[in-house]
């Protein structure tokens, strides 16, 4: 992700500049604050103005911790810098507009994209937010985020979406990043069709995330890799076929006997680390697609020496966030049930104690937590 924010540097500050940012020391906020790897503290922060025309300041009423929170908090992204305000999901209500501000105003509820879209750059015309010469994934990552009380937003037009009326504001708080993440990611770019056979390896709310969405697709197994039994448990519930314990089970044996020794068509890695990216490349059948998801610290061995002639097509992606619309519009007509992903509750100012429970999944049993305001 590094390469994403190379030419970013004077774009994404969150240091105003000039008289119109002139930030009220007795305007504060709490937040919880990124200070290295193993450190964070929920601490007074200034409140977030608006420094751009077309700024929005949205009030936060729910969001969550993801995976890639804990990747941050592992210094696995040394980029993210001492005193960022660490989340980039939720849900809030706009608090306060900049004039070029068009498709919102204030008091609407919106959900919080995990990606900022200027919408008007090149790589945006291509439908790559990810990629946003003025954006992409930079909330909580290069700029404040949203585990606090108030969040900038960048580009609001192109980076918020309204909630409909008489929405479940919890559960569209797994639009923000992770049904997307998992859809577009892992689905999309895994080309799962009707009648495959899908490995997820993870089983964590984003390979939850792409086993929901996999199923628009109808393939004739969805097989879920943990090392979590209570997670693969819940995988079931939510339309696995098939679950292996890779703590007491061999999974590329187990595979190979579930498949009559091919493998599997699609694999999708959605942990991030290498043990689980080299699983996918023993468990895939020739002419599969491996889609990374996952977000890799560390390198990767890429075994070309067997999958040069297996006409593989391996892909990676940051999520775009393109496909939200669509999502939304399937959640509204209860196709998927997000909310039965969050497994736990916390007030906003419990955060700490959220990181404990979510950062010890498998003790806790903990999938999603939500954090409200």
């Amino acid at each position: 992700m590094e390469n994403l924010i190379s030419n970013k540097a004077a774009l994404l500050t969150d240091v105003p500049s000039g008289i119109d940012s002139v930030i009220s020391k007795n305007k504060t906020m709490k937040a919880l604050v990124y200070h290295g790897p193993g450190k964070k503290s929920w601490e007074d922060k200034p409140k977030p103005t608006i420094l751009k025309p077309t700024d929005a300041v949205i009030k936060i009423l729910k969001t969550t911790i993801c995976g890639t929170d804990l990747h941050i908090m592992k210094g696995d992204l040394p980029e993210v810098a001492d005193g960022r305000i660490i989340g980039h999901e939720g849900v809030g209500i706009v608090e306060e507009v900049g004039s070029a501000v068009s498709n919102f105003k204030v008091g609407d509820h919106v959900i919080i994209s995990c990606v900022t879209s200027c919408g008007k750059c090149s790589y945006c015309k291509k439908g790559m937010y990810s990629h946003c010469e003025d954006g992409g994934w930079i909330l909580g990552y290069m700029i404040d985020g949203t585990q606090a009380e108030y969040v900038r937003i960048p580009h609001a037009d192109n980076s918020l979406y309204p909630i409909p009326a008489g929405s479940d504001e919890e559960a569209l708080v797994m639009l923000s990043d992770i049904l997307p993440t998992g859809f577009e990611c892992g689905v999309l770019n895994g080309q799962v069709k009707p009648g495959d056979i899908v490995a997820i390896v993870g089983s964590g709310p984003i390979g939850i995330a792409a086993l929901l969405t996999a199923q628009f697709y109808t393939p004739a197994e969805i097989i879920m890799i943990d090392q979590d039994q209570n997670r693969l448990e819940l995988a079931k519930t939510f339309g696995a076929t098939h679950i292996i314990n890779g703590a007491n089970e061999n999974v590329i044996e187990k595979i190979m006997s579930l498949t009559n020794g091919r493998g599997v068509d699609v694999a999708i890695e959605a942990v991030g680390v290498p043990a689980t990216f080299e699983l996918c490349q023993d468990i895939i059948a020739p002419g599969g697609n491996i889609a990374n998801i996952g977000v890799h610290g560390k390198s990767v061995t890429l075994h070309l020496e067997t999958l040069w002639s297996k006409n593989i097509t391996i892909t990676t992606r940051l999520v775009d966030t393109v496909t939200t619309p669509l999502l939304l519009k399937t959640v509204q007509a209860k196709k998927i049930e997000p909310k039965r992903l969050i497994t736990h509750h916390f007030k906003l100012d419990q955060i700490i104690e959220a990181y404990d429970t979510f950062g010890n999944a498998a003790k806790e049993k903990a999938l999603k937590v939500i954090l409200e305001n």
